[in-house]
């Protein structure tokens, strides 16, 4: 993996040693957690694509079958290491945020598990990939993934044979994008009991009231990104004569142009650079839910722009407290999560599974996540160290 994050040799360290012992405590035999550290180690250490083949290449030529079969065909449960591993990462580096993102990856063929074809708004064309959502912690140093759900389209849910040669369990059902958010989190989150922090939630296809209301109704508050013309009624004081009518999000923020005000905010670049203060300008307005009544929890839209553009660049419904500065503070979170699947995720291998088995993309992106895990816990050591 790049120089530039960690040293080969610190990836050795203790911080291997120490997230292993705990990762694999649920691992019942002996072997199983020799090849779980192995596979960590060979994501780390290994250059190029992240293959079976070229980590056994690294380790010796014995080691191959071994973990082909550790990944491919072995019985162990990924659920709990993925707990431990949100539980370690929970203590060592309490999270201040959730962020969930999105994760394609590109495949050739239909055979690998999930894999369909559909239109990239970001790409602007058409795309053949796997889709996933991922569960991330975000803690004053780090940003880590935990947990992973796999995107199965419908296609693949009723053919029977593709179904069974992936090994699809049967409890897995039809769900839209959207579903697949709240169950990640629903499977994560509030299943493992971790500490009920905000949810930074921009994913096209998520439906932003859906979405707040099922992470409301779990114990999280949320903020989610709008993307389009969502449908609301203005309950605000400051935009008097405006909650007569359904108005869109976006023409709610026009109607609110007069309360756009300066407010400074972090923007992270790159995980080499410090992150910039920068000035954005800001408006939250409370809205309600068509439909909800005039009981229904109160919701604020906001939105950000950076100066000297007109409309908002981003807009997000919420039920955080103190909107306009939530939103810039969580904001800053979904930015360094996106920075850390480029520069760190990617780079221990998250997307070289090239197996089509349904378990074995999970166990692999398990450890993949667990190999992020090792490799930002390394390089923050020596930072903590010079800062005390």
């Amino acid at each position: 993996m790049s120089t530039a994050l960690i040293r080969p040799e610190a990836v050795l360290g203790d911080a291997l040693d120490d997230l292993g012992t705990e990762l694999f405590a649920t691992l019942r035999r002996s072997d199983q957690r020799r090849r779980g550290m192995e596979y960590v180690h060979g994501l780390l250490s290994t250059r190029g694509r992240k293959s079976i083949r070229n980590m056994a290449a690294l380790k010796g030529s014995s080691t191959g079958q071994g973990l082909h079969h550790f990944i491919c065909s072995s019985t162990w449960d990924w659920i709990p290491v993925r707990r431990s591993l949100a539980g370690y990462l929970s203590r060592l580096a309490p999270p201040q945020a959730y962020v969930a993102r999105l994760m394609t990856i590109p495949k050739v063929g239909r055979h690998s598990v999930g894999v369909s074809r559909y239109f990239s708004v970001d790409e602007g064309q058409a795309l053949n990939a796997q889709r996933a959502v991922g569960v991330w912690g975000v803690a004053d140093t780090i940003t880590a993934p935990f947990s992973w759900r796999l995107y199965l389209p419908q296609a693949w849910l009723k053919d029977g044979l593709r179904r069974n040669q992936a090994s699809i369990p049967c409890e897995v059902g039809p769900e839209t994008l959207g579903d697949c958010v709240l169950t990640a989190c629903r499977e994560s989150l509030a299943a493992w009991e971790l500490p009920a922090q905000p949810v930074v939630v921009d994913i096209e296809e998520a439906d932003p009231v859906t979405t707040v209301r099922g992470l409301r109704a779990m114990g999280f508050p949320a903020m989610v990104r709008v993307h389009g013309d969502l449908p609301l009624t203005v309950h605000d004081p400051a935009l008097t004569g405006h909650g007569a009518h359904l108005l869109t999000a976006p023409e709610i923020m026009q109607a609110a142009r007069a309360l756009f005000r300066p407010m400074a905010r972090l923007e992270t670049v790159s995980r080499s650079l410090p992150a910039v203060r920068r000035t954005a300008l800001v408006a939250a307005v409370g809205v309600r839910v068509p439909g909800a009544g005039p009981e229904g929890a109160p919701l604020s839209l906001v939105g950000v722009n950076a100066r000297g553009r007109r409309g908002p660049a981003e807009m997000w419904l919420t039920d955080l407290p103190h909107p306009a500065a939530s939103v810039l503070r969580f904001g800053d979170a979904a930015r360094r999560v996106d920075r850390d699947f480029d520069e760190v995720t990617c780079q221990v291998g998250i997307r070289d599974y090239v197996g089509r088995s349904y378990s074995g993309w999970h166990r692999h992106t398990t450890l993949a996540s667990a190999a992020h895990a090792v490799a930002v816990l390394s390089a923050a050591a020596p930072q903590a160290r010079q800062a005390s």
